[in-house]
Parts: C-alpha cells; sequence; structure tokens
C-alpha cells in the first residue's frame, strides 16, 4: 500500500487534578516506603474525580487538541471513540464527547472503535482510510481511560501501574505528513490473560456478578511472554512495509504498559533508546490513553518535529500487536 497523505495538525491531552504517589501506596499495602516505585517503577500517577468523566477527559483534550490544529469543533468530519472501556455501554462515548463539545445537533458522524489498549492505533488507521477514501478531510480521534475504577487492589502488581487520563489527535487530509505503515495482529489463545468480566451481556447486575469480576485481572507474566514471543517479527515486517530502517526513526512512541515492558522492548527489539518516549513513571499505564498522551508530550516537549519519522507501537488484550509508522 502506498503511503496515505495524512497529517497530525494537533496533539492534546488531559491528566486528572488528583496525583496519587507510590509512597501512598506503600502506605495503602503496609510496604515500606519506596517500595511501590522499586518494584514498578512508578513514581506518581493521576486519580480521576467523579466530575473528571470519561467523556469530559476526553472533550478536554480534544479541545487542547484542536487547538494547536488551529480549527473549531464544527470544521470535523469525523469524531472517533478510541477508549479502552467505554463510559457507559450504549451510546458510545464519541457521542457522549460530540454533546461536550456543543455539536450535538451537528451530524457529525461519531462513534467507537475498540482494541483495548491498542484502540488509538486502530482508530488512527480507520481515519486514516476515512481520508483516502474522500469521506473525510479532518477527523478527530481521541482516548480516555479511567482504569481507577476497576482495579483489584488484592492484586497490587497489577493495580499499582495504571492512571487515568485522556489525548487526542487532529488529523488532516494532505499536507507532508503521512502514514506510511500500519499493522495489526491477535494471537487470542491469549485472552485470559488480562480480563475484565463485567459489563457486557454474560456478567452484569441482571444475571449477578460474583465477587471480584467487576474488576480487571491480569497474568503479567503471560501477557509479557506472549507479546515478546511476537514483537521482534511484527516490527520487522511493520519496517519492511514502512521501507524504514531502525535507523531513520525520529521518534518511538511506545504504550507505555509498564516499566518493565519498555526496557524490555527498547532493549531485545534495538529500538535507540535516546529516541523512545517514556513517560510511564508519572502517568503509568492509561490503557488507550497511553500512546497519544505520549505522542502529545513528544510533540510538545519538541522530541517529535515537523517532518520526522515517528513509530507508534504497542500490545494490548486479546493477546493483540499493533504499529504505525508515521511521518509527522
Amino acid at each position: 500500500m502506498p503511503p496515505i497523505k495524512l497529517t497530525i495538525t494537533g496533539t492534546g491531552s488531559y491528566l486528572p487534578e488528583t496525583v496519587l504517589h507510590s509512597t501512598e501506596i506503600d502506605d495503602r499495602m503496609g510496604w515500606a516506603r519506596g517500595d511501590c516505585e522499586a518494584r514498578f517503577g512508578i513514581a506518581a500517577r493521576h486519580v480521576a474525580s467523579a466530575d473528571e468523566t470519561t467523556s469530559f477527559m476526553a472533550a478536554e483534550a480534544a479541545r487542547r487538541a484542536m487547538d494547536m490544529a488551529g480549527c473549531a469543533a464544527g470544521d470535523l468530519d469525523l469524531i472517533l471513540g478510541a477508549c479502552g472501556v467505554m463510559e457507559q455501554p450504549i451510546p458510545s462515548t464519541a457521542t457522549l464527547v460530540q454533546e461536550r463539545l456543543g455539536l450535538g445537533r451537528s451530524g457529525i458522524p461519531a462513534f467507537d472503535v475498540n482494541a483495548t489498549c491498542l484502540s488509538f492505533l486502530q482508530a488512527l488507521d480507520l481515519a486514516a482510510m476515512h481520508v483516502q477514501c474522500g469521506r473525510a478531510r479532518r477527523v478527530l480521534v481521541f482516548s480516555s481511560d479511567i482504569a481507577s475504577v476497576g482495579l483489584d487492589w488484592n492484586r497490587p502488581e497489577a493495580a499499582a501501574i495504571f492512571g487515568d487520563g485522556a489525548a487526542a489527535v487532529v488529523v488532516e487530509a494532505g499536507g507532508k505528513g503521512a502514514v506510511l505503515a500500519h499493522d495489526f495482529q491477535t494471537f487470542a489463545h491469549g485472552h485470559d490473560a488480562c480480563v475484565l468480566a463485567a459489563g457486557g451481556t454474560r456478567v452484569n447486575p441482571a444475571r449477578g456478578i460474583a465477587p471480584g469480576e467487576d474488576r480487571f485481572h491480569m497474568d503479567g507474566g503471560k501477557a509479557f511472554k506472549l507479546a515478546s514471543r511476537h514483537l521482534p517479527r511484527f516490527l520487522q515486517r511493520l519496517l519492511k512495509k514502512a521501507g524504514v530502517g531502525l535507523g531513520s526513526i525520529g521518534c518511538v512512541i511506545p504504550h507505555q504498559a509498564s516499566a518493565q515492558a519498555l526496557q524490555h522492548a527498547t532493549r531485545n527489539l534495538w529500538l535507540p533508546s535516546e529516541r523512545v518516549i517514556d513517560i510511564f513513571a508519572r502517568t503509568g499505564n492509561q490503557i488507550a490513553a497511553s500512546i497519544p498522551t505520549a505522542l502529545d508530550h513528544a510533540v510538545r516537549s519538541g522530541r517529535l518535529l515537523r517532518g520526522d519519522t515517528a513509530l507508534l507501537m504497542g500490545t494490548s488484550a486479546g493477546i493483540s500487536l499493533g504499529g504505525m509508522m508515521v511521518r509527522f
């Protein structure tokens, strides 16, 4: 496939006002001060208040992205929600965000795309396809997740690393940017490594929810081993599709899954460590919001510049692997 001419004209992110420091988790769990940070490589993460709903955070991030892009909400042709966990089952989070942006009577299409932690990459790819076939010229893609409401503190190895937040991008047809390649693979034999059972039709209040089914459960070791087995070949294939060598990548923006996962990916995939965006220590794993939040950080800190080639990549529940090479 030839590159899709598409430019990311704006990025934005939102972090909840409340900051939960790792020392507070130490106190909660009865650990010695500093244990949480030493074990998990995270110093702090943000926790949403009751007023900071998924759609609220998404709308705030979207406004910041539109400000950078120099466009108004009414200039959008499509709104794509890309949250790991929706605000509510029906209607879509994208619908709620459309209303918050003052577009409730606009008729602008708004719907959700879900691939858990890789939802943003899948939605960005869908935006590129809409642009390529002429269905849209300007698209808003957002990810917003509140992990804190579903954590099981009986399993702190998973609960301690998650944080809340939102991020968004505005993409437009043309310009000097491009989507050079995209790839996505799923290995469903690992589907039980990351599970939140409640919220769908199988486990719900009408039929009864057993203790723990409304909390996120992760077998980190299993997820890590399965993803690590496939990542090297996956990255090689993506690079070949894009026609880009590792040395030509200006910025690597990975999913902030865990400190261990980031270190492993950098070392074993031979990624240039000085070009890898690592904000995990102060944001944690924000589910689908991780990649676009890291992207916004890279842009606003000057680590990703116009004309640079960026690799966006990660893993998600499924187990799935996803990646996209873009020219910013």
